[in-house]
């Protein structure tokens, strides 16, 4: 009986994976093993060796926005552990950079180099690794260009902004395993996720069939206004507008869009990637087994903040390849979101708080008991805190990042497919195999 059912399981899940591959069309290459590059893959240069003081050299490109609150917090601990020092800074802004030196130099003493152009940082043969806090449309060109460098990188979420960056990263990162890429989503390294990760593994709530995240918050002005327009900004003289808006194509001196991007189709996904990749990261690291998201539908609108391009309220639906569901919630106009549950067949997890919680379904209950697994003892950093460190104990040390490139396209798999199912409607399919991606 046992042998036969796993044969009927076998030849179901083999026929529907039959199916899919000949929506998309036949394959045997890897996700995202496309020929759709233009440029070749780039190999690495050698990296800078760490010297014999053992002090870690890094580098900010983008320090305005994200990027300000990097520079202050890797400064400080510049100043605290004396085991790393931010060595240069890069911004299009000259306004912007020169007010991140002031602070970093004010906080670790010395006199940071600045730059306009991320080639003359990434040339510093002394750089070990570079945190980019650019606009989403910039990730992908950085990181590439850090990687060729020999420079480890540290790169904001989303990992870039749309699915084919984020398959063209990968595929370089693959091409130079020697090089360390940590993507800012800084909750992996929260102790309730990271319980849940290994109560998963151990089978603790038998097969996963669901979960359910979400990042919610409210604004009475509309979301990201909170960055200012700078009247010192002046295109073609401090600030390099042409370049700014290089990777998509030119577009007209807007303040509006250069400081509040994210609120602009054209440059950001919004909610999905800017808040929602919070989240669904952790919940995903947490769920390896279930494979890639192979079916998303998203719907919304623009309920509140009838100003922004992008919608104030999204929810969308994920299907993956091993047979899990999940639902995700995100908003700007209401900031109460649905409890973060990963939901299993035997039993629940609840990682929303500082404890991860199992509480047994009830007709598991006599097999399974209720327990809550605290964080280990000695405190917990702020996670943004603990992920930048870190990304400097892997450039140290080499070990595998928590929040790595394969991570990071899986998650981008959702947030590029919620992205055409809001804006076109209707639901969209990925294909692990090919990497291509169809609408259903």
């Amino acid at each position: 009986m046992t042998e036969s059912k796993s044969r009927r399981d076998f030849l179901r899940k083999a026929a529907a994976a039959a199916a899919l591959a000949s929506a998309f069309g036949e394959s045997a290459r890897g996700a995202g093993d496309d020929t759709d590059d233009i440029e070749p893959i780039p190999h690495a240069q050698a990296r800078a060796p760490i010297g014999a003081d053992g002090v870690v050299n890094v580098g900010v490109i983008g320090t305005g926005g994200m990027g300000t609150g990097h520079c202050d917090a890797l400064a400080r601990f510049a100043a605290e552990s004396k085991s790393i020092r931010v060595g240069a800074l890069c911004d299009l802004c000259d306004p912007r950079v020169q007010n991140a030196k002031t602070r970093v130099d004010k906080a670790q003493g010395g006199d940071v180099q600045t730059y306009r152009r991320h080639e003359d940082l990434l040339a510093r043969p002394d750089i070990h690794g570079v945190l980019i806090a650019s606009p989403e449309h910039w990730h992908a060109r950085l990181a590439e260009d850090a990687i060729k460098a020999g420079k480890d990188v540290y790169v904001e979420k989303p990992m870039t902004i749309n699915l084919k960056d984020a398959l063209r990263l990968r595929k370089v990162v693959k091409a130079n395993p020697g090089a360390i890429v940590v993507v800012g989503t800084q909750f992996v390294m929260t102790p309730s996720y990271m319980a849940a990760e290994t109560l998963v593994k151990e089978g603790a709530i038998g097969k996963p069939v669901w979960s359910q995240t979400s990042y919610c918050r409210n604004s009475k002005t509309g979301e990201w206004n909170y960055y200012a327009l700078d009247p010192a900004w002046k295109p073609g003289e401090n600030l390099d507008w042409e370049r700014w808006c290089k990777p998509l194509g030119k577009a007209t001196w807007s303040p509006e869009i250069y400081a509040r991007w994210r609120r602009y189709k054209k440059y950001s996904s919004g909610i999905i990637g800017d808040l929602l990749v919070h989240h669904v990261t952790p919940t995903l690291k947490a769920l390896s087994e279930v494979g890639w998201p192979v079916k998303v539908v998203a719907t919304g609108g623009h309920y509140i903040d009838k100003a922004m391009e992008n919608p104030d309220q999204i929810n969308i639906n994920v299907e993956f390849e091993h047979d899990h569901s999940m639902m995700i919630a995100g908003s700007t106009c209401n900031e109460l979101g649905v409890e973060r549950i990963i939901r299993g067949h035997k039993a629940n997890l609840f990682v929303g708080g500082r404890n991860a919680v199992i509480r047994p379904e009830r007709i598991w209950a006599d097999e399974i008991e209720e327990r809550e697994i605290p964080p280990p003892p000695g405190g917990v950093l702020d996670p943004q805190e603990a992920l930048r460190r870190h990304w400097i104990d892997c450039i140290r040390t080499r070990q595998a990042p928590r929040s790595d490139v394969e991570l990071g396209t899986k998650v981008m798999v959702i947030v590029d497919l919620a992205q055409r199912s809001f804006w076109e409607g209707g639901a969209f399919g990925f294909d692990p195999q090919s990497g291509k991606v169809k609408r259903l």
